[in-house]
């Protein structure tokens, strides 16, 4: 996915994740489909259908992080943050089904692991090749035998890590405006101009701004406000529309979802671009005005406040200047950032200064669902620094329910391939 839209509660409840085409459950599992009105109606949209609470977690005692320093806040890699040995990898409690579904993910993402430049500082795309050669042919039925045979476990800084979740929401839209059905879904717009200032200054190299022209001036791009009052009429194609402003917000959120049309068919649509300004969560937001209670601080929580208060709920959506452009996505997906299908239960965005994306990551947190082994894939708006996941379910109301309500603490180790901690600690300057 060019995975966005990441994030869910705990990431709502600050800055926000990136990009799926996220599913939130790529598992296999097909979403359920919400419940039409009678059968005598067909062309009418589906009622708003009826939001699950968040699944309540099951907890688990996470393992302790090997003992070591907190990541200098300096740090802006994974190489300066401090690496130590983790545990075995045969000590860990992967599971089976787990290690299969990772090394399902992990044959997937090997091309482009060997061929991308790893900004973490970690690896170059040599150290890869021998468990990628394996992985090929290697049986799923030892797939735990496999992250034993290639891999060995590496911290960053002191391990602590915090987990998130994100999902491919699906929601009632139509191809064309009818009544029920009129919150645009915009494309890119044709005047919406990316610089890469880089190309002005080395010291700007990476860095890369968006807006339009105004006159003979460049300007920031229009804000949420002014798009939602209709700033975009002739600038930008209209893909689609949805029927409920609340849902298509939490789309853009997640970055890319999933359409039920009035017929019953799915259309699924992906991250296209961005206006350029900066994300606030509403969730903090919300929080720190005291609009959310104990235990509404979850997606399903901020949903039903926006919902039971439309005007201060728009109000509060629009200080949220970020907005998110869309197309329609067909073949394999979703698709992180990597350019590759994300899976549920499998797939996670990571900053990929801190995580090479396509390496597998172990995940041992205070809850179950979120323990285990998880392959770096996607990225998010809000995902920064050392330790920091947000991890992936699919689709439909199980996952929405899961990533919903996703904020779990506990240790994560990297799982690199053999040899690269020794090779990194022979290189480290001596103190």
């Amino acid at each position: 996915m060019r995975l966005w839209g990441t994030v869910a509660s705990a990431a709502l409840l600050s800055a926000c994740s990136g990009g799926i085409v996220p599913p939130e459950a790529g598992v296999g599992r097909a979403p359920a489909p919400t419940s039409p009105r009678e059968a005598s109606r067909p062309r009418e949209l589906p009622e708003t259908p009826v939001h699950l609470p968040a699944r309540q977690p099951t907890a688990a005692t996470p393992l302790a992080a090997m003992s070591a320093v907190a990541a200098p806040a300096s740090a802006t890699n994974a190489a300066a943050a401090g690496l130590v040995a983790g545990p075995a990898l045969d000590r860990l409690p992967i599971t089976q089904e787990g290690a299969e579904r990772a090394l399902t993910a992990y044959r997937l993402s090997c091309s482009a692991l060997q061929r991308r430049t790893d900004t973490s500082g970690l690896t170059q795309g040599a150290d890869w090749a021998e468990s990628c050669r394996g992985a090929a042919n290697w049986p799923a039925r030892d797939a735990r035998a496999f992250f034993v045979r290639y891999f060995e476990t590496v911290q960053i800084g002191d391990g602590k890590a915090f987990a998130t979740g994100y999902y491919e929401p699906e929601i009632h839209g139509c191809r064309t405006r009818r009544a029920g059905c009129e919150v645009p879904i915009y494309g890119v717009p044709g005047d919406l101009i990316d610089v890469d200032l880089g190309l002005f200054s080395d010291d700007l190299k990476g860095k890369k701004i968006r807006g339009r022209v105004e006159g003979k001036n460049f300007v920031p791009y229009y804000d949420r406000t002014a798009i939602e009052e209709g700033r975009l009429d002739g600038r930008a194609p209209v893909i689609a529309y949805a029927n409920d402003p609340v849902e298509i917000f939490f789309l853009q959120v997640q970055g890319s979802g999933r359409l039920r049309l009035p017929d019953g068919g799915v259309m699924r649509i992906g991250y296209a671009g961005q206006n350029g300004r900066d994300y606030t969560g509403i969730g903090k937001l919300m929080r720190d005005r005291g609009l959310l209670g104990p235990g509404q601080a979850s997606m399903q929580g901020i949903m039903g406040y926006l919902r039971a208060h439309p005007e201060e709920g728009r109000a509060i959506m629009r200080e949220n200047k970020s907005f998110v452009f869309f197309k329609e996505l067909t073949g394999a997906g979703p698709l992180g950032a990597m350019g590759l299908p994300v899976t549920g239960w499998t797939s996670a965005a990571v900053d990929p200064k801190f995580v090479p994306l396509g390496a597998p990551a172990f995940l041992s947190m205070d809850r179950t669902d979120a323990t285990g082994l998880w392959v770096a894939q996607d990225t998010g708006g809000a995902i920064k620094g050392a330790n920091r996941f947000d991890t992936f379910w699919g689709a439909g109301d199980d996952a929405r329910a899961i990533a919903g309500g996703m904020s779990a603490r506990g240790a994560a180790w990297l799982l690199l391939p053999k040899g690269v901690l020794a090779r990194r600690t022979a290189a480290a300057p001596t103190p």
